[in-house]
């Protein structure tokens, strides 16, 4: 390839970027509270909450990614021509444009979303019970109210033990990104992809491949900047609480 030749294809992968970091940014925008709600549905009591929830998270961690965004690429239509598909929700799904591309970005989303919402379910809850019970005791006969030792004692520990394990997940799904190419979703693997036989050459996928190496590396450089800084804040935090709870004791 020519020097014009790579500088034309540079521009126009870099301009298909932008679809590659919306999947990026949403999903976590919105698989991480909803992974937060899983959480907390999982440890409910409830027994038949507890398991739908664990039901729902087998299925998104035990089949793949890919097969997920299929499923939902292609359920609307399948699920208005059931015979077994109630009346309201054919009505509500027949109205759905199944040809456009806002279809093809909020289906893929939402497969996103619930796969990714499982996982950091499970970094949550294991972050939320590797806190000792004796904490809340502590606690609570050192005077702190349930929103006070949650938010004061107990939500910056969770915050800071699963950091990494969902730093880990967050890298993950910049390269899980580029299986939107298979619904197909105009992002920067399916440009790549086009562009080969145009080509006639491996370099588009070669430039996808630098592309995603360089934004995980700048994400992993991010995220480890904000672990050390919140390990400091909460040391920091962990000092001033130790005072509190010092000054109470001695009045």
């Amino acid at each position: 390839m020519t020097g014009e030749q790579i500088s034309t294809l540079f521009g126009l992968m870099l301009e298909y970027t932008v679809p590659t970091m919306k999947i990026f940014g949403y999903t976590l925008l919105y698989s991480i509270p909803l992974g937060m709600i899983v959480a907390l549905l999982k440890m409910c009591r409830f027994k038949p909450v507890s398991w739908i929830t664990n039901v729902y998270i087998l299925i998104m961690r035990g089949t793949p990614l890919l097969l997920q965004l299929i499923v939902a690429q292609y359920s609307v239509p399948y699920i208005v021509k059931s015979d077994i598909c109630p009346e309201f929700l054919r009505n509500l799904l027949g109205g759905v444009d199944i040809r456009s591309e806002s279809y093809t970005f909020n289906m893929m989303l939402i497969a996103f979303v619930l796969n990714y919402a499982a996982y950091f379910a499970e970094i949550f809850r294991g972050g939320i019970e590797s806190i000792p019970k004796g904490q809340y005791e502590a606690a609570g006969v050192l005077g702190f109210s349930k929103i006070q030792t949650f938010f004061r004692i107990i939500l910056p520990q969770v915050v800071e033990r699963v950091l990494p394990a969902s730093s880990n997940e967050i890298i993950t799904l910049v390269k899980d990104t580029s299986l939107a190419s298979a619904i197909p979703y105009m992002e920067i693997m399916y440009i790549a992809k086009k562009q080969v036989p145009t080509y006639a050459s491996l370099m588009p996928l070669f430039m996808a491949g630098l592309f995603y190496f360089v934004f995980a590396g700048v994400l992993t450089l991010l995220l480890s900047l904000i672990e050390k800084c919140f390990s400091h804040t909460w040391r920091r935090n962990v000092k001033n609480i130790a005072k509190g709870i010092f000054r109470r004791g001695n009045t």
